[in-house]
């Protein structure tokens, strides 16, 4: 059984948080991957360097100067901090941007109603490389960044890459996928943190949205689980901290 786990939102911003959930995912058995998004680190040092953050509904708007930003703040900074706290914990763990090794390859997103700028479209994940990683012990750490294998890199979703790694690994391993955040799973009230669901198919989640109960934020995450669960993933879960080392939190059906 391989483990996908994608850590984000408040869990990279939150020291205390981030401990523990790394915590718990390094004492997860068998060979498993970290995903990490960007958390708040980017927008903060974008401003102490005179970048604006722009943002169209929650999506980060990627000029050439902000992908500078990220690119050092999610593969370097963010990046190496994660994989230095998983060596204290045990956890042989190795960092990755999506160039390295021609992990992940991507397209430049096409200008639409919105140009998003430099963000990148998800082709393909090495999966040879991956699983010599895995053969050999090592645990990926993968920021989210990526190239189109041109010399571009690309900004992209964390959510998205976690998604297709897990669908692309599926054709060699049983895999479990977890998007993990600061909540305990899907809400069905978000100002109640007890109100999770404890399994949401995809008619039901057509519902909620319609409904409004889901929305926001929440929309591309459950959008890339059902993805997932759709491309041959055994489980899809969303889940908190409590639910990175056990079955807990909000599981996902076709």
């Amino acid at each position: 059984m391989l483990t996908v786990l994608k850590i984000g939102g408040k869990l990279l911003d939150d020291e205390a948080q981030l401990g523990s959930a790394l915590a718990a995912f390094a004492n997860i058995e068998g060979p498993k991957i970290l995903v990490h998004g960007g958390g708040k680190k980017g927008s903060e040092i974008s401003r102490r360097l005179g970048i604006e953050p722009q943002m169209v509904d929650g999506r980060r708007i990627t000029d050439a100067a902000t992908l500078e930003v990220v690119t050092m703040v999610y593969a370097g900074l963010l990046n190496k901090t994660v994989v230095a706290k998983l060596q204290a914990l045990g956890c042989n763990a190795l960092g990755l941007s999506g160039a390295d090794g021609n992990a992940v390859l991507s397209k430049k997103r096409g200008t639409g109603a919105i140009d998003y700028g430099f963000v990148g479209d998800i082709e393909s994940v090495n999966n040879e490389l991956i699983i010599n990683f895995l053969e050999n012990n090592l645990t990926p750490v993968v920021s989210p960044i990526t190239h189109d294998s041109q010399g571009q890199l690309l900004n992209t979703n964390a959510d998205t890459i976690a998604q297709m790694l897990a669908v692309s690994l599926a054709q060699n391993f049983e895999v479990t996928l977890k998007f993990c955040f600061e909540k305990n799973g899907v809400l069905v009230d978000p100002t109640d943190d007890d109100s999770v669901l404890p399994s949401l198919d995809s008619a039901a989640y057509e519902g909620y949205k319609s409904a409004g109960v889901i929305s926001e934020g929440m929309l591309p995450k459950l959008d890339n689980a059902f993805a997932a669960k759709h491309g041959g993933v055994k489980d899809v879960w969303v889940c908190g901290i409590e639910g990175i080392a056990k079955e807990f939190g909000t599981l996902i059906y076709p």
